[in-house]
């Protein structure tokens, strides 16, 4: 296991997912990911996980007590083509795919501190930049990839992912290349 920043005062630990932490990374995302608001189709899942615990994809996961209280998966991806400028299409970009806390640890910037580490990951692979989608009316969401950074390029109808609420995918950006750097770890 790889350590990515000291034990806190807390006893909070963040670490880089591996084959050791698939079990309790599934079932944190299938049991406190879980809402009204996310697309978590149970076979992509599991094998973007699969991915992850296997260095094909990335994860980030906090940790106290040999809990794991939260976790961010992301990988390289050129299916945000449509979002960058003429040169850099086709050239893979970070894209996350879950973002999960639980929900006795939601509100206390666990998602926001998580999303930090992963672009801090992601920027030393040589992207320019981070792409996140989640419900339009997902105001937790919103809130968290707002403080990490991200600022929102588009929103469109999405009913096959979407089917509550206003059934909206709202697309968000985190840039590497317009100089303003990481925010604050």
């Amino acid at each position: 296991m790889a350590q990515m920043s000291a034990t806190d005062s807390t006893g909070l630990l963040i670490v880089r997912a591996g084959p050791e932490h698939l079990a309790a990374l599934t079932d944190l995302i299938f049991e406190h990911g879980a809402n009204v608001w996310n697309y978590l189709p149970e076979d992509a899942i599991r094998e973007h996980l699969d991915h992850v615990v296997h260095g094909r994809d990335h994860g980030v996961l906090a940790l106290q007590g040999g809990q794991l209280l939260g976790a961010v998966t992301f990988g390289l991806s050129t299916d945000f083509d449509a979002y960058l400028p003429a040169h850099s299409r086709g050239m893979p970009q970070g894209y996350v795919s879950e973002a999960v806390v639980r929900r006795e640890r939601t509100g206390q910037g666990l998602g926001t501190r998580l999303l930090r580490e992963a672009l801090a990951v992601l920027s030393t692979m040589g992207i320019e930049a981070v792409f996140v989608d989640r419900h339009e009316e997902n105001r937790a969401s919103a809130g968290m990839m707002r403080r990490a950074g991200f600022t929102e390029v588009e929103t469109y109808t999405d009913p096959r992912r979407r089917p509550h609420g206003s059934g909206s995918t709202t697309v968000c950006r985190f840039s590497f290349a317009d100089g303003t750097g990481l925010p604050g770890r």
